[in-house]
Order: structure tokens, then C-alpha cells, then sequence
């Protein structure tokens, strides 16, 4: 595992929230490993903001359009937004997360209250990618996972949990999940002060884990 952190963070002059990023490529266990995070620190509070909540509310669209729409591009989500939550969390407001329905490929009519929190959470294949979202984190990490079981995990996630068919998964991987893993997700590793690799390693998040309690206990 790679470290190379500053010891002070977050920066002098900032708040005292210590913003995590965590990305990795789809069904690479970016979610497990925030999942675990938040988990292991809930007594001491953790906000969660999770990209995908912030894909672009494609309603103007017939079903058929929006199902065909590029998921995996930068483009597919409204990031502006997701930094203005970030900021307000990070200046101690409240902000009220969306919810995407994947089957619909809609926001819904109801939102999440997320309250400000000493750590702050987000995660998503293209939190790295994002220049600007990238200047609010504090520590940036990236799940390394290799292809082949990613893709497995994204054939068994989307069929049980999307009722996708599995033709329809393979053709979407092929035709843009790939593609975009390779411009955009797998060059933002280089952006990563810290890799996990083979997605959840228990050894790594562990020591995820203790550093953001040494953080805390000394804030």
C-alpha cells in the first residue's frame, strides 16, 4: 500500500473536517471500503456523499434516451453540485443529498439530510478525475482491483440489484464502462495519496481507519 500524506492535514488555514476521497473503478469495493469506514468511526459522526447520488436528472428525456445515455463519463453527473454540498458540509451546514433511481434513470422527489460531521466521506468511480473536487479532499484514495473480477462483480451486481440482463451489462461494459475506465478512472490513480489494492483488504482499511482516529483524537 502506497502512503504518502501529509502529516498536518487537513491543510493550515482550513476547517477542521477531514475530507476522505475514495475512488476506484466500478465493482472494484470502493463502496465496501467507505461502507467499513463509516461503519468503524459512526460514534464519532461521518457525513457520506456518494457520486452516483448526483447523476444528472435526465427527466426532459424519453425512457429509451435516457437508458442509452454514457453513465461513466464525467458528464453524466452533476459534480457542480456535489461541490457546493461538500463546501456548505465543510462550512457546517446541512445540504439535502439527491436520490437516483437507477430503474427510472430519475432523481426521485426525495432527498437525504446529510449533517455536517467531523469526516466527510465521497466516494465514486470519478471523485479523483474532478480537479476541483479533488482540492476539497485532505486524503485522496484509490481502490485497485484487477479487471477481470470487477467485471464480474458488475454482471452480479446489476442483474440482482438493477434487474439488468446479462446481455445488456456486457454491451454496456463493452460500449462505455470499459472505455471510460481507461480515459478517465484508472489515469486519477495518479492522484491517490494512498491504494488499496485487491479491493477490500482488510490490512489497508485498517490502517485507513487508525489514521483518521489519530486525527480525530488530536482535533
Amino acid at each position: 500500500m502506497d502512503q504518502t500524506l501529509h502529516k498536518d492535514w487537513p491543510s493550515p488555514g482550513r476547517d477542521t473536517r477531514l475530507v476522505i476521497g475514495l475512488a476506484g473503478g466500478t465493482g472494484s469495493g470502493k463502496t465496501t471500503v467507505a461502507e467499513a469506514i463509516v461503519h468503524a468511526l459512526a460514534g464519532e459522526r461521518v457525513a457520506f456523499l456518494e457520486h452516483d447520488a448526483y447523476y444528472q436528472d435526465l427527466r426532459p428525456l424519453p425512457f429509451d434516451e435516457r437508458a442509452a445515455q454514457n453513465f461513466d463519463h464525467p458528464d453524466a453527473f452533476e459534480t457542480d453540485l456535489m461541490i457546493d454540498h461538500l463546501r456548505r458540509l465543510r462550512a457546517g451546514e446541512a445540504v439535502a443529498k439527491p436520490i437516483y433511481d437507477y430503474g427510472t434513470h430519475l432523481r426521485t422527489e426525495q432527498t437525504v439530510p446529510v449533517e455536517p460531521a467531523p469526516v466527510i466521506v465521497v466516494e465514486g468511480i470519478l471523485v479523483l478525475a474532478e480537479p476541483e473536487l479533488r482540492e476539497l479532499m485532505d486524503l485522496k484514495i484509490f481502490v485497485d482491483t484487477d479487471a477481470d473480477l470487477r467485471f464480474v462483480r458488475r454482471i452480479q451486481r446489476d442483474i440482482k440489484e438493477r434487474g439488468r440482463s446479462p446481455e445488456s451489462v456486457i454491451e454496456q461494459y463493452l460500449a462505455t464502462v470499459r472505455p471510460m475506465h481507461l480515459q478517465f478512472v484508472e489515469p486519477s490513480k495518479r492522484h491517490a495519496d494512498m491504494i488499496i489494492p485487491e479491493g477490500y483488504n482488510p490490512g489497508a482499511v485498517a490502517t485507513v481507519i487508525s489514521m483518521i482516529r489519530d486525527y480525530l483524537s488530536r482535533h
